[in-house]
């Protein structure tokens, strides 16, 4: 790992857990750079002898204002998003827990990282939600995940309108587990008193044993949203003119096709 590393990477609790740390505050945006790095870091552990958890966290006053958007344009976002549902799946099959501890924004693809971990441990005034559609465009992986987190309607509220729940708003809907003033202390707290008393063999056959038919479904979705996404959404006019206008910091002009 170098100063210029998009993630922080590191051992604790005697190597029992994986500490990941996005840090390229304030933005800590999940671009190609910081997929690739949370990726590499995943495999680089996955078979770490006694390793019980992961915890991600984030630099700064903000966990991560989301994807990349110069990478969602046309020309680009094929690469994005195979490259972003891999780390998905990565994160899913990963053998032990993954933590989250968010503050401040978890806006769009840092919001689907996050979903595609374990618990959740936020500041009652983080702001969790997936703002695609304000750019013309859905959030693929998402989509996918978010029914499995809370109920349909509650996901599709958040798909559809883009608005964003604050942590304790979360927390009623089951999107959050603990909401605490330091999400990182409550999420070590919870390592240390639930996950590394345990067994790692064990605790590895009982996420595999839970986490099954959502692996299985979610490979099969994930190539079903992101054909969509590639095929009809990018084919639209909104969907480039929603990307542009937000590039350029004005205001999209939509025609509905």
């Amino acid at each position: 790992m170098t100063d210029t590393s998009p993630l922080k990477v590191w051992l604790d609790r005697d190597g029992a857990l994986l500490r990941l740390r996005l840090s390229r505050p304030k933005a800590n945006i999940v671009d190609a750079a910081m997929i690739a790095a949370l990726h590499a870091a995943l495999d680089a552990h996955r078979n770490t002898h006694g390793l019980r958890g992961v915890l991600l966290d984030a630099e700064g006053s903000h966990f991560s204002f989301g994807a990349s958007v110069e990478e969602h344009v046309a020309e680009r976002c094929a690469g994005m998003l195979a490259a972003l549902h891999a780390l998905i799946i990565a994160m899913v099959e990963f053998p032990v827990p993954i933590l989250t501890a968010v503050r401040g924004q978890c806006l769009g693809g840092g919001l689907e990282v996050v979903l595609a971990g374990g618990p959740i441990f936020a500041t009652a005034d983080a702001k969790l939600g997936q703002p695609e559609m304000m750019l013309g465009v859905f959030a693929p992986a998402a989509s996918c995940l978010l029914p499995y987190r809370v109920n349909q309607p509650t996901a599709e509220d958040l798909l559809f309108s883009g608005r964003s729940l604050s942590g304790e708003e979360a927390r009623v809907a089951g999107l959050v587990q603990v909401v605490a003033d330091d999400p990182e202390a409550a999420a070590l707290a919870y390592f240390d008193t639930h996950l590394a008393p345990k067994s790692a063999a064990a605790l590895q056959c009982a996420v595999a044993a839970a986490r099954g038919p959502l692996i299985r479904v979610l490979r099969a979705r994930l190539t079903e949203v992101e054909g969509l996404y590639l095929n009809r959404l990018m084919k639209t006019r909104d969907a480039n003119e929603g990307l542009a206008a937000f590039l350029a910091r004005r205001a999209p002009t939509w025609e509905h096709v």
